[in-house]
């Protein structure tokens, strides 16, 4: 323990200095939703209900900023829960995606839960299905064929883009979890969940991790299944470009240079309003913000006529303003100095799709 404890000193408290806000968002991705046909050919990999949802987490960066830690420590727990329990696959399923690219098309091994700095199996990384360019697509030969579901409620199938890019992933390091950890093991004996928790445990990319993309610079960092609601409450740590720097953000009661940043709260069974990702895309910053904040809205990526609106979290309109017609990226500078403290929503919107992003004015 006085190991684990050191180490965290180092790693979480003694670099931290000039924050500089390098965390954009936390994306929560509806990865799948099991079928039928996913139960029935699963007798190797375990009970896995019928409607049970895959759910990916992504750290989303500013370029040039690296996913260190997700961690708890006094004051400040790291929790995962469901009202259920967590699917862990029993043929090849583990803590962290350590199975091969070629075990990851048995049975349903690519629905397992477990934790990550950016690896979704040994040399891939995961990243966004929407991301996803759809080349060399994991090919499930079970039968009946799994993970054929279409549901629209998961987005784009895994037969067309599978959320998976080859790479090096960072190294994945676990401190102090070892025994809470093992609620995502491959067992399925009630002993998988229905909650992951520590004030004093982390997992870790000792090198940092960045996003295959640099320039839109996401993380995955967890997939977690269930039939039940999945909340989270997590910490991180990130590493600034800036060398020796790294900055901290929490989910609740930040002290000293430490950052809120509510995002890092969620919950499936009230929506998540970030989570979006056939919308259009835009980054924000500074994020908390004082007075003014960019917006930076990615129109190269999708063409056509943009608008944007901010509101308060009972609904409030504050602002509805049209960017009109873009071809290409575009910063807009948005004035909050005559808004109260709070949180707020951006929303951008651009042919009937939306993504919205939380806002911090303090």
């Amino acid at each position: 323990m006085k190991k684990f404890t050191l180490l965290c000193s180092l790693l979480i408290c003694s670099l931290i200095v000039n924050a500089q806000n390098g965390l954009e968002d936390i994306i929560v991705e509806k990865y799948y939703i099991s079928e039928p046909n996913d139960t029935i050919a699963n007798s190797a990999g375990g009970v896995l209900p019928v409607g049970s949802v895959t759910y990916r987490i992504y750290v989303d960066m500013l370029p040039g900023y690296k996913f260190q830690v997700c961690y708890g420590v006094t004051n400040h727990e790291m929790r995962i829960e469901t009202t259920t329990l967590f699917f862990n696959n029993e043929d090849r399923g583990s803590t962290s995606p350590n199975f091969s690219f070629v075990n990851a098309a048995k049975n349903t091994v690519m629905l397992d839960s477990w934790l990550s700095v950016g690896s979704a199996c040994n040399g891939y990384l995961g990243i966004l299905k929407s991301e996803d360019n759809g080349v060399n697509n994991i090919i499930n030969n079970f039968s009946p064929q799994v993970l054929q579901g279409a549901n629209g409620a998961a987005g784009i199938p895994l037969t067309q883009q599978d959320g998976l890019f080859a790479g090096t992933p960072e190294p994945f390091n676990e401190l102090g979890i070892t025994n809470d950890i093992t609620v995502f093991d491959n067992q399925n004996d009630g002993t998988n969940g229905p909650l992951f928790s520590t004030f004093n445990g982390s997992w870790v990319a000792l090198n940092g991790a960045s996003g295959p993309d640099t320039s839109i610079n996401k993380v995955l960092i967890a997939q977690i299944t269930t039939d039940g609601n999945l909340c989270f409450k997590l910490n991180i740590q990130l590493r600034s470009p800036i060398p020796g720097v790294v900055e901290n953000y929490v989910w609740q009661n930040p002290t000293g240079t430490e950052l809120l940043f509510p995002g890092l709260e969620y919950c499936s069974n009230v929506g998540n309003p970030e989570f979006e990702v056939k919308g259009p895309s835009f980054s924000i910053y500074p994020n908390p913000t004082h007075d003014i904040f960019s917006m930076w809205v990615f129109g190269s990526r999708q063409t056509g006529n943009y608008s944007y609106r901010v509101y308060t979290m009972d609904g409030r309109e504050m602002m509805n303003r049209s960017l009109g017609n873009l071809q290409n990226d575009q910063m807009e500078k948005v004035d909050m100095s005559n808004f109260p403290t709070g949180v707020y929503f951006v929303e951008l919107s651009l042919n009937g799709h939306t993504t919205t992003k939380k806002l911090v004015k303090n």
